[in-house]
């Protein structure tokens, strides 16, 4: 199983990125789903999950800017992320619920 996270990078204060990561080897439709992330000096945090129903589920600190959502067809999920802070700022990785699998993390930077 290998979940391929992609799209971090540098973004100022205020802009978007997306992430997405694609998974291999498992087909995600029956799992629910997750994106965490960890900041230098930090524990890993919850940032966003997806139910195989598309219930969403979003930490405080990311509500009205981040979307996640789910294509099973391309066995990927998302992470869109409006209005990005400096406080963003993490390796993002994604999570299967139920499998205990992570992604290798893509590196979100946020200058401001």
């Amino acid at each position: 199983v290998q979940l391929q996270a992609s799209g971090g990078g540098l973004v100022q204060a205020g802009g978007s990125l997306r992430l997405s990561c694609a998974a291999s080897g498992i087909m995600i439709s029956i799992f629910a789903m997750g994106w965490y992330r960890q900041a230098p000096g930090k524990q890993r945090e919850l940032v966003a999950s997806v139910t195989s129903t598309n219930f969403t589920n979003y930490a405080n600190s990311v509500k009205g800017r981040f979307t996640i959502s789910r294509d099973n067809a391309k066995n990927t999920v998302y992470l869109q992320m409006n209005s990005l802070k400096p406080e963003d700022t993490a390796v993002y990785y994604c999570y299967v619920y139920g499998r205990e699998y992570w992604g290798k993390g893509t590196l979100v930077t946020v200058s401001s």
